[in-house]
């Protein structure tokens, strides 16, 4: 099992702060965004005198009441069709043992989620990786570079919309593009929409629900930990309308028993959350993004690309290995007292050397702290041993 680049880094955070370093965690999408109201209530004002065993496929009232809540999206559904999951990453793992035999390929771009890697092994899969570029802002690699890595042995391809770790949207053009690959060579198209309610600028999300022609192939995760900053609730759901694959999942499901009850307590009221409170954040989200992507940009030698979603950015940095600066950050430097915490992107590849000059950034903190991260990252860039301006500066004067 690979360790997460995500959380990987914690023996260090937790050093520094015994030492007096105060520490700003860029490096993981646990929004500062406060639990609706309405989610807190249902635990708080809960009547139970037992706390039972729900349905293995989740408590139906649930169930149901998602069924409304994904036809605001123009996804149809039976609520047979929603299996309640201990969080989002349950939903990917069962997806994966459910529909790939030990051995057999699935196909995501990358960067992805570091941990569809884990999950992958858990499942004795293959993981095959198709690189989408910085230069490109993460937009899906064409068509025709997902069918050379197609082989006897593909059984799916996987996407994340809006993207974590890129926070690319894809558009409808790009899924249809997909869905005709998938029709062409019968495979599942897995979709992790988990970010659906954040999208800006304008650019409107498009489910792979939605997509004609091959709803027996679809199968989509779902959480409700970033959509209501409920990351310690524990719950998503996997879905799909092919009644084969949901009878097998639910075999899964059976064995673990079943999803928290409280955790599908609160999930059921927090679909009562106020259209308000989304408007609100999503401006929010806005203002963080607009500020972070500007003040990385400008800073000498980083690249950055303007993300349509979620609240996760990849940025390149003059640096020569992102593991190697996320530590030192931690171990080594402090501006004022203070330092930032990054994810190393080399996570979020499974190719050999790639994303070693760049790190995600998550964007969940307030503008405050936000800009004082910012410019600790800036001070950091300036003095860290491993800088690769000043070689970067003598190879264009060697070129000229």
């Amino acid at each position: 099992m690979p360790a997460s680049p995500i959380r990987k880094l914690i023996p260090y955070a937790e050093k520094a702060k015994k030492e007096g370093k105060s520490i700003y965690h860029l490096n993981i999408g646990q929004p500062d965004i406060e639990t609706p109201e309405v989610m807190l209530n249902a635990i708080k004002n809960n009547q139970l005198k037992v706390i039972e065993y729900s349905h293995s496929a989740g408590i139906e009232s649930y169930r149901k009441k998602l069924v409304g809540y994904y036809e605001k999206y123009h996804i149809f559904l039976d609520f047979n069709d929603i299996m309640i999951t201990t969080g989002g990453s349950e939903a990917i793992e069962i997806a994966m043992m459910t529909c790939l035999d030990e051995g057999d390929e699935i196909i995501i771009p990358e960067p992805f989620y570091a941990n569809y890697n884990g999950f992958g092994i858990q499942a004795g899969i293959k993981i095959k990786p198709i690189i989408s570029k910085i230069e490109d802002g993460f937009a899906l690699p064409p068509v025709s570079e997902f069918e050379k890595l197609i082989t006897p042995k593909t059984r799916a391809i996987m996407i994340c919309n809006p993207g974590n770790p890129t926070g690319y949207l894809y558009t409808k053009a790009e899924l249809e593009a997909l869905r005709d690959l998938v029709q062409k060579h019968n495979l599942f198209l897995f979709a992790d929409e988990v970010y659906r309610e954040f999208c800006y600028d304008g650019k409107e999300y498009f489910s792979v629900m939605n997509l004609k022609g091959i709803e027996e192939n679809v199968v989509l995760m779902d959480s409700v930990s970033k959509r209501y900053s409920a990351c310690g609730v524990r719950i998503g759901a996997l879905i799909s309308r092919n009644k084969q694959v949901m009878s097998a999942a639910l075999k899964f499901a059976q064995a673990r028993l079943s999803p928290p009850t409280f955790g599908q307590i609160a999930a059921e009221a927090a679909i009562d959350t106020p259209e308000s409170y989304f408007k609100a954040v999503i401006e929010e989200y806005v203002a963080r993004r607009n500020f972070v992507i500007e003040a990385l940009n400008k800073m000498e030698g980083v690249f950055c690309p303007m993300p349509s979603g979620a609240f996760y950015a990849i940025a390149k940095l003059p640096i020569d290995n992102a593991d190697t600066f996320c530590q030192w950050l931690l171990e080594s430097f402090d501006y004022n007292k203070e330092t930032v915490m990054l994810a190393p992107a080399t996570g979020f590849y499974s190719t050999p050397g790639a994303g070693t000059d760049q790190v995600r950034v998550a964007y969940v903190l307030n503008l405050d702290s936000l800009k004082k991260a910012m410019k600790c990252l800036e001070e950091a860039l300036k003095v860290y041993p491993g800088s690769t301006l000043g070689k970067e500066a003598t190879a264009k004067s060697v070129s000229a």
